[in-house]
């Protein structure tokens, strides 16, 4: 399988985990709210929202238009403290983020 590929199945992955737990959301936030300047919209836009509106768009775009993907990428430890420790489907979202994000480290892509 191809890294684009492998970054592609991660992504489909992480919107099931999300629908699967009811986190994944079917109305798009207010336009303003992708003006942000923050790492992961911190001021606009809760973590899951963040992660379905922005990376997941963003990585299909990138791969799609052959563009050049990330390095290091690291979203897992961004989650592991926004996420409450009850949060609904946590682990199994926390699981598939470090997957993801090990696609990205020691130049895999």
């Amino acid at each position: 399988m191809t890294p684009e590929q492998l970054i592609t199945q991660r992504l489909e992955q992480l919107e099931a985990v999300m629908r699967e737990h009811d986190l994944w959301q079917e109305t798009t936030p207010a336009a303003s709210a992708f003006e942000s300047r923050e790492p992961f919209c911190l001021d606009t836009l809760e973590p899951l929202e963040w992660l379905q509106w922005v990376l997941i768009p963003r990585m299909h775009a990138l791969v799609a238009a052959q563009q050049p993907l990330p390095q290091n990428l690291a979203i897992a430890p961004y989650f592991e403290m926004a996420l409450t420790p009850t949060q609904s489907g946590r682990a199994l979202l926390l699981l598939t983020l470090r997957q993801f994000d090990a696609l990205f480290m020691d130049d895999a892509v």
